[in-house]
Formats: structure tokens, C-alpha cells, sequence
């Protein structure tokens, strides 16, 4: 018999047996904590919820989320709304989840012009109000998402309803000087204090120029698409505003 006394080795066989004897508990015990974890429910949830508080169908977990509205005086609904919002989520998620919740919306998705790619999502809905658009792009480990809805009855109140296949311009001047639009060849003069002009425009890309007497003239490109409604102005001291899309 061999005693082991403190300080002392075991001979080789004894030390190769009791290791054998760990290597053997240790695998025991990785396999029960396998099953125990894998009864375990997951922490987080991966599927996409809708937010019941948002204005657009958006998923409660994000990154990043703006919702934006364009209005004009007088009209109570908004002409334009768009959420711009980024998920931790697959983009094929992502894309399921909208198609769910717009078609509960009574959201009609039409096939016209529609992009699925691996990175890029772009579709058009007739939505209850408008026309509307979804596009989706992937990134890194997350989604962007971008919605937009038009109010064809409150471009209809506000008399900015492009014509079949046309879009439309408004050019406001707000300064307390005369400003001139030239665009398409056409010069468009607003007086000081006057109301806003309404100009019908073929689908495209268009270079402008906006000037105001002792100020340097600006000078921009703006691409419109069919069914768009865009406003140019300029601002109380005299400075271009950025283009900025109504409808």
C-alpha cells in the first residue's frame, strides 16, 4: 500500500487515475448545465412588437427614431409623415414585421417598381390615406428603416395636389424684399408679402436659381418625382431655405 503523505507525490498510474476521474466529473457537469440552459427561456425576445405609442407601425426596441410631419396653416391633418428609425434586426425580420403590420392597416403593397435585394428593401403601398413608401437598408448589425405616408385629402385642402403623372412646386417669399425663382426656364417673380405661387412641373431633375435684390443668388438642384409636392422659399432675412417636400 502506498501512503500519500502531504508534500509527497502520488506514483504516475494514481495521478493518471484521478485524472481520469476529473476529466469524467467535469464532462457530467458541462452536459447537465447544457440541458439546464437550453430549458432556460432566452432573456431577450428576437421577434419585433409594435409600438403602440408610435405614429407609424415601428418595433418597441430601436436604436434611433424620428417621426417627422409636414403641415401647412389651416389644415389639420398633416400633408406628409415620415418615420425614419433604426432596429437591431435582420433585415428579412424587419421586412416580415412591416408587411404584417401595414396589412392590418388595410396597407395594399403594389408590385410597380418594387426592390428586395440582400441589403436594400424599397416597396409602394396605397395606404387608406395615400400613397405611401417603405424602404429598408441593412447595416452593419442593425436596419434603417424609412416610412413615409401622404394625406391625399389634405393636399387636397391645401391646393397642392400634383396632376396625374405631374408634381408640383410652391415658391413662398417671406422676406420683406422681392425674390425671383428661376426654374425650367421660367422666371417666377414674388413681391414682398404676397402669397405663395403653385408651379405644375414634368417629373425630373431640375436646377434653380433663387435671388434676392443686395444678396447673393442661390443656386441648387432638385430631383421630383410623379405625385410629388416640394416648396422653395425664401426666408424672412432673405436666405434660401432647403428645398423641403410637402407631399
Amino acid at each position: 500500500m502506498t501512503t500519500v503523505r502531504h508534500g509527497a507525490q502520488a506514483p504516475a498510474r494514481w495521478q493518471l487515475f484521478a485524472c481520469g476521474l476529473a476529466l469524467f466529473a467535469s464532462c457530467l457537469l458541462a452536459a447537465s448545465a447544457g440541458a439546464f440552459v437550453s430549458n432556460l427561456p432566452p432573456l431577450f425576445s428576437a421577434a419585433l412588437t409594435p409600438d403602440p405609442a408610435a405614429k407609424l407601425p415601428a418595433p418597441t426596441r430601436y436604436l434611433y427614431r424620428g417621426t417627422h410631419t409636414t403641415v401647412m396653416p389651416g389644415i389639420e391633418s398633416p400633408l406628409r409623415t415620415r418615420l425614419e428609425t433604426t432596429v437591431p434586426a435582420e433585415l428579412g425580420d424587419v421586412l416580415a414585421f412591416y408587411r404584417t403590420e401595414l396589412g392590418k392597416l388595410g396597407w395594399q403593397e403594389k408590385p410597380d417598381g418594387a426592390v428586395i435585394a440582400a441589403g436594400h428593401v424599397r416597396l409602394a403601398f396605397a395606404s387608406p390615406l395615400g400613397p405611401a413608401a417603405l424602404e429598408l437598408a441593412r447595416k452593419d448589425s442593425s436596419t434603417s428603416i424609412h416610412l413615409v405616408q401622404k394625406n391625399a385629402a389634405a393636399a387636397s385642402r391645401a391646393n397642392i395636389m400634383p396632376e396625374p403623372g405631374q408634381a408640383k412646386l410652391v415658391f413662398s417669399n417671406i422676406s420683406g424684399k422681392d425674390a425671383v425663382l428661376t426654374i425650367d426656364a421660367k422666371t417666377v417673380k414674388r413681391a414682398a408679402g404676397t402669397h405663395a405661387v403653385a408651379l405644375d412641373l414634368a417629373p425630373g431633375r431640375y436646377s434653380y436659381e433663387l435671388s434676392v435684390p443686395d444678396r447673393s443668388a442661390t443656386t441648387k438642384t432638385l430631383e421630383i418625382l410623379a405625385g410629388d409636392a416640394w416648396e422653395l422659399t425664401v426666408g424672412p432675412d432673405g436666405d434660401a431655405w432647403p428645398p423641403l417636400q410637402l407631399y
